[in-house]
Parts: structure tokens; sequence; C-alpha cells
């Protein structure tokens, strides 16, 4: 009973509000009405000044066109005769519209002897803004306005101005907003009519004024937010806003600009606002965007985020998580995710499900993804696509199981799905690793039988095998039989000819190929230019690979992460600190965000020249940036400390890695035996050995060479044999440098025998 009450009450105020309304436009439209007779009146008495007697008699005899006053709620604008003159109507006096016009502005001229043209204005525009548009036009209106202080006083024209627009809703000032930021011409007005609007509070709230702008260039592509929040005056942007801040990390991450994406949603948390879901989707999507894998360390910090803001992810934010870290080589944290998609009822994306997949493969862990694969896909959870089962064919082919390759193929054509260019690339690349280059032809026949024709891809793909057993000679002939069944080598098969060569130091046939590619009017990329510039640094080409880099800087191609991280360990080599720092300086102005193997490479640069202070510091700037070290890092400053025989220091390293949650790994406890036989403490690098043993480490053949070294070092050579049989017994095989070492040592104790 008091429900129903209750909804009869809350029905009569509705119904009163309405009555209200209604009666309130009613007064309203017979006050426009009368204004327009005066108006009317004004208007016939100037004409009837000057007209004759016989024409004043005509006007007087004909009716007023007054329209008719409706109640309806969309209220159609007043239509005035055309014998009044515009200059009469005040942009003000125009009554307020309901509906939403989309304005169609001329684009003025930012020019002082420019005058904004008015033959463009569109019939659907209610207000005239062509004396604002002039007026913020010029120069000294936009030196005044976009002042960091505000002017003693304002001018009195500009008082008027604004007076003139006190009426025009908001929804316009959008629109005239969008209108401006559509041109690059019209821009800079769009930029004055912010703090003109602020200054005389024509619209609120202003930070959807700036969202609106960021959002209209974030679209047409001409949007650098971090230029863009310079531009404006401080009391714009201070305090940021959670709107705008959101905004622009949008803006950014559609920008593919993913490091200030991240700065804008660390400024987020420092301000004590809360991220949307969409905040991550966008920054997790511009990761996704870029050509290298996103970085494990930023992505375990955004979930990390994630949760701590007790957000729930929905459906595509989960599937865009799976993807980065199944592309981050991080199967396990993407299973983890899935399996937290599933427990609350969520189905993930089928490419989240191809992308773990894939990665699982690569991983070399093919029985995981076969199960998956039929969880999703078989069991009809998910339609099967091409490429789910190019994932699992890149699994077999990872482990060169070629039976169960083919037998994913003889599967998709009984499941009717038909095999495309990548199918049959990754079994020819699967034949060609296995030296069956007749059976990798024969498919090839088998492709264009099918109607799929072959593409310089798929013979990219036999280059690579062939480059991964050393034959980079077949790629000539790999050149000419694309050429004799009329394929034409594209952009990617360049590249792996140019790996090819750059792998086994033939810098002047990747130059010849490279110079061949730009004749063919094949602009490079940066994979091309990183390619050309690592081979000529591991070949010792210092000089030639900064020449590259200036070129590639000069061409249209702009650097990558990747650029930078092969350039500051060239200058690290050459100990230019100078110019290490000049170039983190230049990369964090392009908006690239330093990765682990930036840091590693710094550290490792650092290390081995003997700068360990400078090494420290790079892991306490990576930690300051959210990113967790990794054991490679770790290892370079272990073994930095190594080479230079600073045991105790190198133990310290190991000692602080286990206190950052990392277990010492192999290689690390292998440099720290190096740093104590380089110290001549043989007794202490024994028990990093012992250590190794009680703690499931497995001792490599380079544990015990390593031993064998410091035995030597201080002339404990009977010692050696023991050490090399150790070795034998415990399941490694010597190589060339362990028997080395047994050879030295049995060659002194003769000597020593004889003297």
């Amino acid at each position: 009973m008091c429900l129903e009450e209750e909804e009869t009450n809350s029905e009569a105020a509705a119904a009163a509000q309405r009555r209200e309304r209604e009666e309130r436009l009613r007064a309203r439209e017979k006050e426009w009405g009368r204004r327009a007779v005066r108006e009317k009146d004004k208007v016939r008495g100037r004409v009837a000044l000057s007209q004759n007697p016989r024409e004043k008699s005509q006007n007087r005899d004909k009716p007023l066109s007054l329209p008719r006053p409706r109640l309806h709620r969309s209220l159609s604008p007043i239509s005035f005769s055309t014998t009044m003159p515009a200059s009469l109507l005040p942009p003000t006096f125009l009554p307020h519209h309901r509906q939403r016009h989309r304005l169609r502005l001329p684009v003025p001229s930012c020019s002082p002897s420019s005058s904004v043209s008015t033959s463009t204005a569109s019939p659907a525009s209610r207000y005239d803004f062509e004396p604002l548009l002039a007026y913020l036009s010029e120069p000294s209106t936009v030196a005044s306005l976009t002042s960091p202080s505000p002017p003693p006083f304002v001018p009195a024209p500009e008082h008027r101005l604004a007076a003139s627009y006190s009426a025009v809703p908001s929804h316009e000032w959008h629109a005239l907003l969008r209108g401006l930021a559509a041109s690059d011409a019209s821009l800079p007005l769009a930029f004055a009519l912010l703090p003109f609007l602020q200054r005389h509070r024509l619209c609120f709230p202003l930070d959807l004024l700036l969202s609106s702008l960021i959002h209209s260039l974030s679209v047409s592509g001409r949007l650098l937010p971090h230029s863009l929040l310079l531009s404006f005056p401080p009391s714009l942007s201070d305090p940021p806003s959670p709107l705008l801040l959101n905004s622009l990390l949008a803006a950014s991450a559609a920008a593919s600009r993913p490091a200030i994406a991240l700065r804008l949603l660390a400024l987020i948390r420092e301000n004590n606002f809360l991220p949307d879901l969409a905040s991550y989707s966008h920054l997790i999507a511009s990761l996704l965007n870029t050509r290298d894998p996103p970085d494990a360390a930023i992505l375990e910090r955004l979930l990390g985020d994630l949760r701590e803001s007790r957000l729930e992810p929905d459906a595509p934010l989960f599937s865009d998580l799976i993807s980065a870290f199944a592309r981050a080589a991080l199967p396990d944290a993407a299973l983890e995710l899935l399996a937290s998609a599933q427990a609350i009822g969520l189905t993930p994306r089928s490419n989240a499900v191809t992308a773990i997949i894939s990665a699982l493969g690569v991983a070399g862990r093919v029985a995981e993804a076969e199960a998956l694969f039929l969880e999703f896909f078989l069991a009809g959870e998910i339609k099967p696509r091409t490429r789910a089962y190019n994932a699992l064919l890149k699994g077999y082919v990872k482990i060169g199981s070629l039976k169960n390759a083919e037998h994913v193929l003889d599967e998709m054509l009984d499941c009717g799905v038909a095999p495309d260019e990548a199918t049959y690339s990754l079994l020819v690349d699967a034949y060609t690793r296995a030296g069956r280059w007749e059976s990798a032809r024969i498919l090839l026949k088998e492709m264009d039988a099918d109607g799929v024709k072959p593409s310089s891809y798929v013979f990219s793909r036999i280059l690579a095998g062939f480059r991964g057993r050393g034959e980079w000679q077949k790629s000539f002939a790999v050149l000419r039989e694309m050429q004799a069944i009329g394929v034409q080598p594209d952009r990617h098969f360049y590249n792996v000819m140019i790996d090819t060569f750059g792998k086994y130091n033939c810098l002047g046939h990747a130059m010849d190929a490279f110079n061949r590619m730009r004749e063919e009017g094949i602009e490079p990329d940066v994979v091309t230019w990183n390619t050309l510039i690592d081979a000529h640094c591991k070949g010792a080409r210092h000089d030639r690979a900064m020449e590259l880099f200036k070129e590639m800087r000069e061409s249209n191609c702009p650097p990558s992460t990747t650029t930078y991280n092969i350039m500051i360990n060239l200058l690290g080599e050459q100990e230019q600190w100078a110019e290490v720092e000049t170039m983190m300086s230049e990369m964090k102005e392009q908006g690239l965000v330093p990765n682990i193997i930036t840091y590693t490479t710094l550290v490792d640069v650092y290390g081995r020249s003997g700068r360990f202070k400078e090494a420290i510091d790079c892991i306490e700037a990576m930690k300051a940036d959210g990113l967790k070290p990794s054991h490679t890092m770790y290892h370079a400053l272990v073994n930095a400390y190594a080479q230079r025989g600073l045991a105790d220091h190198a133990l310290n390293v190991v000692k602080a890695m286990r206190t950052n949650g990392l277990e010492a790994s192999t290689v690390v406890l292998n440099s720290l035996i190096n740093a104590f036989g380089e110290d001549r403490r043989v007794v202490e690098a024994f028990s990093v050995l012992q250590f190794m043993k009680e703690n499931d480490f497995r001792p490599d053949v380079i544990t015990y060479t390593t031993l064998m070294k410091a035995l030597i070092r201080v002339e404990q050579f009977e010692k050696v044999p023991v050490i090399y049989e150790e070795m034998i017994t415990s399941g490694c095989a010597p190589d060339r440098k362990a028997r080395a070492m047994l050879r030295s040592a049995l060659r002194y104790m003769k000597h020593t025998r004889v003297a």
C-alpha cells in the first residue's frame, strides 16, 4: 500500500513539473512574440521614412508575418521578414533552440590582417560567431588570453562581446570547438577560445571542453598530448581533473605513445583519482599496437595497479591482457588470467586464446597448446579459424614434429577451414629446417594447385631455414627460384636476407641487398635499419653504424626502442658516456619507453668499464620507474665485478638479488665462481659449487671449466684432473675449452716433475 501511494505521489509530482515547464515555455513564447512585434514596428517606421506616400499605403496593407507559437518541446526558431536588417539581431536575441545543430564554420585565417568570411556559414548555425572569431584572431588578444598571469583589467569591447554571447548554450560551444579543431588553419582559434570561455564564464565545465578538443585532435591524428598540456595556461590544467587526464591517456594510447600514457596513469594515481577500465583498455591497446612485444615489467605493473584499484576487468579487457602477456612471452601469466576470466563466467575472444596457443608453441610447450586448442576450438566453445590452426602448427614446427604438422593441415581440410599463406609458410619452414628442400618445392606446387599463390613471405621462411642451418650461400638460389615463378621480393624478404648476411659477417652482401631493395622502390622500415646497424656493430664497423643511424633519422623512419638499445651498446663499448646520456634523453623525448633490455645494456656497458656507481644508479632508476630487475641484469653486474676480481662486490649483488625475490641462476653462480677465481680465493669458489649441489642447481660445463681455471691460477694443477673426472661423472660433456684446461694442467704438472 505504501508503495502504491509513493508511486502515485511521484506521478503527480512529474505531472506538476511538466505543467510548470509548459507554462514557462508558453510565457517565454509570448514574450518573444511581443519583442518581435516591437522590432517589426521599428523597422516599418524606419522604412516608412524613406518611402513615398504610395509605398507607405502598400506597406500598411501588408500583414505581419509572425509565426504561430507552438507548445511542442522541440521549438523552432522565429522567422523574421527579410526586410529586417541582420545588424538588428544580436546573437543573444534568437531564442534557445533545443534541437542540436551541426555547425559548418568558416575556416578563418589567423593572420592579423585576415577577416572571417561569412559566405560559407551554414544556415543551420543559429549564432553568429564571426565577430568572436575575428577578435580571437588578433595577436594581442591571443597574447592576453594565453598569458600565465591574468591582465589587470579586461577591455570594454571584450566585455561587450562576451555579454552578447551570454545566452549561447554549452552544446553550441562544443560544436564550435570541434569545428575549429577540424582544420590546422583554425586550430589556434580553438586554443584561444578556451581561455576566453573561462575568463568570462560562458561555458562549464571547462574540462569537458578540453576533453572534447583532445578527442577531436586524437581522432584526426594531430594530437601530441605532452605539448598540448604545455600549450595551455596553468589555470586550465591545474589541478587536473580525472576527465582531462583520462582523455589525455586515451589520446596518448591512440597515438601509440605508451610512455606518455604511463606517465598520465601515474599522475592519475598521484592525485588520488581512480582510473577507469577504459584507461587500462586504451593503455593495453597501445602496447599491443607496437611492433615490439610489450615489456613484461610494464604489464606486471599495470596488472598490479589494476588489482590495487579493485576494478574487475570485463571480457574485452581480459582478452587484451591475455594477448599482451602472451605476446610478451609469458604464457603462464596469460593462462592465469584465462583461468580468472573463466572463474567469473567470462569467455575471452578467440584472438586471445590463439595468442596463448602461439606463445606456448614458441616456448616448446606443445602438449599444453594442443590441450588448450581442444578445449576451446574443437569442443565448440569458439569456432576454429585459420589463425588458431596456424598457432598450433607453429608449435609443431618449433619442436620439429613434421608428422603432427602435416596432420594439422589434413585436419584443417577435413574441418572445412581453408589454409592460407601462413599455413603453407610454416610447413615450408619445417621442411627447410629438416633439410628437405625438395619436399618444400613440392609443397609450393601443391600450394599453387590449391589456389594459394606463393608470396615473398613463403620464400623468406625458406631463407630463414637456411640461415638457421648456416647455409647462407643458398640465399642466391632462393632468390633465383622465386624470380623464376614470377614472385617479386618484398621488404620482409630483404630484411631476412640482410639479417642472414649480417649474421655471418658478410656486410658487403648485406649492403648490396639494402641498395637493391631501395632501387626497386621498397622503402626500408625500422626492422631493416635495426638489422643493418646491428650487423655493422657486431662486425666492429662502428663508424659505418653511426652513419647508418644518422641516415635512418634523416629518413621517414623514426628509430624504435630497439634502435636506441643498439646505439647505447655501441657508444658504451667506445666509452662515449656523454653521447650515451644524450641518446637516453633523445629516446625519452621521442615518447619511447626504456625497457628491460635498455637498462640491462646500460648496466652491462657501465660495469665492463668499471663505472659501478652508474650501473647501480641504473638499477635504482629502473626500480623507480616500476620495473623489476631481471636475472640478466644482475648477471651483467656480477660478471662485471668478476672481470675485475671484486669478489665481495659480486657476492653482495647476489645477496641483493635474492633479497629482491629473484633466485640465483646457474649463470649467475658461475660468474660468482669466476669472481672468486680471479681474486685467487679457491675455497670460496668451491663453496659456491657446494651451494649449487645442496640447492638443486645443476653445475654445467662452464661451472667446472671456471673451477679448473681458478685452480690453474693458484697453481694447484693436481686437482684439475679430479674436477675433470667429476664433470664427466655428473653427465656434462666437456667442450674444447675444458679439454684445453686439462691439457694445460697436465703440461704444467709434467714440467714440475721434470724440474
